[in-house]
């Protein structure tokens, strides 16, 4: 029992730690506005542009030479509309002439600028080419627009599709801190089912247990003297 109670001990105090920061950033993450975490205030719905007469597919193949189309779409952006096409080496942009469109640091720049509703102004555009954690999952490359704004709003535009994909504020960037301790993905910050969490769960779940045992062995009748008093009175009463 002495071995139970030293392991019982260091152990909750070790598992203690991160039932601390379990609390700590739970409760951040719910004071946190999430419509602040979302940016919901830095960006708008870009306008429905008129419905256009869609080009014959020789014509989109005509704007991508040599490309094995495997499917294509018009959606609209900036105004106009573009054709999405998806080819055996991915997804390119073909205008409304049927000439090709190349994604490059001053479309991403309007492209962001279109959307967004804050007022700061464009500071950089820069192509990403490696993972980043504030657009993690998405494809690559990706151009990364800032803006100079109080909340350092980020917009990530997609340099495939000319779309933005992510829209990042420092509002979100201390909740996805706080989401990080709370996950225990230090690296990913994705997933909450990876073995270090499996572990500490499991961790306290035996100090819970343990310390109930504990508790229960520590009993003495003397504990329960009044219980057994409260008890007697009552009988007595009911006598009378």
């Amino acid at each position: 029992m002495m071995l139970l109670r030293r392991l019982h001990k260091w152990v909750g105090l070790v598992l203690g730690v991160q039932l601390l920061l379990w609390a700590v950033s739970g409760t951040m993450m719910a004071l946190l506005d999430h419509h602040e975490v979302a940016g919901e205030h830095t960006y708008r719905t870009p306008a429905m542009s008129e419905v256009v007469q869609p080009l014959p597919l020789a014509a989109v193949q005509a704007g991508l030479p040599g490309a094995e189309i495997v499917g294509f779409k018009l959606r609209p952006m900036l105004g106009g509309h573009v054709y999405e096409v998806k080819t055996s080496d991915g997804i390119r942009l073909v205008g409304p002439e049927g000439r090709p469109i190349t994604v490059d640091a001053e479309l991403a720049k309007t492209v962001a600028k279109a959307e967004y509703a804050g007022d700061g102004k464009v500071s950089s555009a820069v192509r990403l080419t490696e993972p980043t954690l504030e657009a993690r999952g998405r494809p690559l490359p990706l151009w990364r627009v800032d803006f100079d704004d109080s909340k350092a709003t980020t917009f990530y535009v997609a340099e495939s599709t000319a779309q933005v994909v992510e829209h990042r504020t420092d509002t979100w960037r201390v909740w996805d801190f706080f989401w990080m301790l709370h996950i225990m993905d230090y690296s990913g910050r994705e997933s909450f089912n990876h073995p270090l969490i499996i572990t500490v769960a499991t961790g306290i779940a035996w100090v819970a247990l343990t310390g109930f045992t504990l508790l229960f062995v520590s009993f003495r009748r003397m504990d329960f003297e009044w219980v057994l008093d409260l008890g007697e009175r009552l009988r007595r009463r009911k006598k009378r």
